[in-house]
């Protein structure tokens, strides 16, 4: 990586939180999977399209890209050196000869100028610590009247996940005060529409769209399995940490049996089947 200014989410998803995506990629993906289809129809990818993929993770819908651009590119850009390792180790197994992945801030990553006809993202936009300056440089990788098209996580209200980590939290002794949503690096730092447009309008966008989206996600065959992968995640971990600067010794089993209790109303045959809310995003580069 040549350039880097976002350091807080670099050391995050270089360290415990990207190890965690990159080893259960498939539970993830089983998550967000719900919301390729709208992406890419909003995308509008053609055969022969250069697509650029922003915080693509492990790769999931770069390769989607790569094989809808077939005898175009697709390139997938990320922080997260263990989930880029996973990406390439699965567009490989996938024979995928037009695909490439790097490690970068979008921030201020060299991409090059006017080289790109659609950029897309699943929920790999929000953890910019200077947003306009990334949407910026990723308008100055599209050509002019290039595509943009992400989905980023809504009002916490319209994502049950959110609510299960609210009430798990409530239930915890000296429970710790849950933030919203936020206008900083997080996951719903985009949640507000009017955010979303003001951004996007400075960073050089015309004709910036904004469509509620939801979908189900699949978290676990039960809520022990659903309750083990949120309590390696981010927010899991968190509540964790709380505990133990407390004193909570005991604070990883606590955190689980309230997730667990949380996630008992979401259990259905498929598995733990809860709906995150979402804006499907779609802008013109100037």
């Amino acid at each position: 990586m040549r350039e880097l200014v976002n350091t807080a989410q670099f050391q995050a998803w270089n360290g415990d939180e990207g190890r965690h995506w990159s080893d259960h990629h498939d539970r993830w993906n089983a998550v967000n999977e719900g919301f390729d289809e709208p992406l890419l129809a909003a995308a509008g990818i053609g055969p022969e399209d250069r697509v650029l993929d922003v915080g693509c993770g492990t790769g999931q819908t770069t390769r989607l890209a790569a094989r809808t651009a077939a005898r175009g590119s697709a390139l997938g850009l990320d922080l997260s050196g263990p989930m880029l390792d996973r990406a390439r180790g699965l567009a490989a197994e996938e024979g995928l000869g037009n695909i490439g992945f790097e490690q970068g801030d979008a921030q201020v990553h060299p991409l090059p100028g006017a080289a790109f006809d659609v950029a897309l993202s699943r929920f790999g936009i929000m953890f910019f610590a200077d947003p306009a300056a990334a949407f910026g440089n990723i308008a100055r990788a599209l050509r002019p009247g290039g595509r943009l098209a992400f989905v980023c996580v809504a009002d916490p209200a319209r994502c049950e996940w959110a609510q299960v980590y609210g009430a798990a939290s409530a239930a915890l002794p000296s429970p710790p005060r849950a933030s919203g949503a936020s206008a900083g690096p997080g996951m719903f730092s985009l949640a507000d529409p009017v955010v979303v447009r003001e951004v996007l309008t400075k960073a050089g966008f015309d004709g910036v769209r904004t469509e509620a989206v939801d979908a189900l996600g699949n978290f676990g065959r039960d809520v022990d399995a659903a309750a083990e992968h949120l309590l390696g995640s981010g927010p899991g971990r968190y509540l964790v940490e709380l505990l133990g600067s407390a004193g909570d010794g005991d604070g990883a089993s606590r955190v689980r049996a309230a997730l667990s209790a949380a996630l008992t109303p979401y259990e259905q045959a498929p598995g733990v089947l809860m709906r995150t809310g979402a804006w499907l995003v779609t802008a013109v580069r100037r």
